[in-house]
């Protein structure tokens, strides 16, 4: 019997084949995560509202979490009239956010996506649907925290040459 197939052949289409598979699997849990977000969503929900200088790598649909379960999600960003980012996000209903709550923009990690955490305040009155977040934090870009260490490391080091010269001066 003939080979149809060199085992080169059959190599490339069982990773193409396996490669497929976990894209699958990858499209799978996605709509599954996001259905069940849109079930909790739908029904018992009201919409709040907040405003941050810079929203960076937070896109519509990303998560509101609240001490880290999700709560919510963000329905659309929209810049204000002092160029500000107004963020819509429908919460789920059966959670009160404090009035005096703040929000944050959080990352996942260093290549995650980005979510909005609410930090809750001590308030007994909580916000009613259309309420405004007052406290927010903006997103912290990764580029200027690398250049803000970098920068605190040469102004260190400089610190510390001009030092050892100064002592290096008083010792002659």
């Amino acid at each position: 019997m003939e080979e149809i197939y060199s085992k080169e052949e059959m190599k490339t289409l069982r990773t193409g084949v396996l490669a497929l598979f976990i894209i699958m699997i990858g499209v799978f849990i996605t709509i599954s995560h996001n259905a069940s977000i849109e079930g909790q969503a739908n029904g018992d929900s009201y919409k709040i509202y907040a405003s941050f200088g810079r929203t960076d790598g937070l896109n519509v649909g990303d998560a509101v979490r609240l001490s880290g379960v999700d709560i919510g999600r963000v329905t659309s960003a929209e810049l204000d009239g002092s160029f500000r980012t107004k963020l819509t996000m429908e919460i789920n209903g059966k959670y009160k956010i404090p009035e005096d709550s703040s929000a944050s923009i959080i990352s996942f990690g260093l290549i995650g996506g980005k979510y909005v955490e609410i930090d809750v305040g001590g308030s007994e009155e909580y916000l009613a649907a259309g309420g405004n977040i007052e406290f927010t934090q903006d997103a912290m870009v990764l580029e200027e925290l690398l250049d803000r260490i970098i920068n605190l490391g040469k102004s260190k080091r400089q610190n510390t040459n001009k030092e050892a010269q100064e002592q290096g001066e008083s010792n002659e």
